[in-house]
């Protein structure tokens, strides 16, 4: 707060104070002052009146400085009346006041909310894994009976129920993983596994490269990862699949290329933004744009980052970074 911007926001008072100052002249001047006596009156009631506008003028900017201040800087905004100590003057505790009671109001708000979305995660959770019972049975029934078409659309449906879940439990993530060392050459061996019956099927070969190594993260969340990424390579076109792993002293760098139809480079930018499809998902494949978003969700709630490059015709890769520190060293 400026000298100038609170004497011009105080400016019709300081003209009040200003006519009236002249009136007094006026009236002194009527009744014979000494010119000694209104020069030395005047210097008493400019020093008085100058004295309690500097005085105004500093408490108050202490306040609204330290308000400006935490407001750039908090990222949680609603904190401010919590950082800030109460002040000394009537329009600032009114302020204050205002702000605590607003604060109170919203966290009363969040946590209804908060807890809302507790119960439908845990709802959606519940759903999730009562409706995997039924699947299962009739994949194990269309797997008895040879009907593979059945069983094909059955595994879609139960990979589509797996991203809900997925999905479901991204937003608090951090209370269902653990990070620990996790072999990428088991991990991605059990996805493989997982898909083997559409890998054969459509005659796509998979090749492996240093995958003999360990990185921090979830083992279960990787797993998910990984399906996610093979299942866009399964439904868009692949007929080799790839997966590289290079480590590095601060860093190990996963790589899954396949060989698919490829993204467009105008759909590139995008493909990790919730609900996106781009042209592919809408004229080759059904797609809800969910995977990949998904998928990079959960690689920042890991600590991983993910990006992918691709050329329309020949090739797609998702790179994903795991990091590493000084507390376990990742061979």
């Amino acid at each position: 707060m400026r000298l100038i911007d609170y004497l011009r926001d105080r400016l019709p008072a300081l003209i009040i104070g200003g006519v009236t100052y002249g009136l007094a002249l006026l009236f002194m001047a009527a009744y014979r002052f000494s010119g000694e006596a209104v020069i030395l009156l005047s210097l008493i009631l400019l020093l008085g009146a100058v004295s309690a506008v500097l005085w105004d003028f500093f408490r108050k900017k202490s306040y609204y400085t330290s308000l400006i201040r935490y407001t750039e800087e908090l990222d949680k905004k609603y904190l401010l009346s919590e950082t800030l100590g109460k002040p000394d003057f009537l329009d600032g505790k009114i302020t204050y006041e205002a702000l605590r009671q607003g604060n109170a109001s919203m966290c009363e708000h969040v946590a209804d909310f908060r807890r809302e979305n507790k119960d439908f995660r845990e709802y959606i959770e519940m759903w999730v894994h009562e409706i995997k019972l039924p699947v299962a049975s009739l994949q194990l029934m269309c797997h008895n009976n040879g009907d593979h078409k059945y069983a094909e659309q059955l595994k879609r449906i139960d990979s589509y129920i797996e991203s809900v879940l997925y999905y479901a439990r991204s937003g608090s993530a951090e209370k269902d993983y653990i990070i620990k060392p996790v072999s990428l050459k088991r991990t991605f061996a059990d996805v493989a596994v997982r898909n083997r019956e559409q890998l054969q099927e459509l005659g796509i070969s998979l090749s492996t490269e240093g995958l003999d190594t360990e990185v921090m993260t979830d083992g279960k969340w990787l797993a998910f990862i990984l399906g996610q990424l093979m299942a866009n390579s399964l439904k868009y076109g692949a007929s080799e699949i790839s997966v590289i792993a290079e480590s590095f002293p601060d860093r190990t760098e996963l790589r899954f290329r396949d060989n698919g139809v490829g993204i467009p480079e105008s759909d590139l930018p995008y493909i990790f933004e919730k609900s996106f499809t781009g042209s592919n998902g809408r004229t080759q494949a059904k797609s809800t744009g969910m995977g990949l978003y998904i998928v990079r969700k959960l690689c920042r709630k890991l600590g991983h980052s993910i990006s992918a490059s691709s050329e329309q015709g020949k090739f797609t890769e998702l790179l994903i970074t795991f990091g590493k520190n000084d507390l376990h060293d990742v061979r």
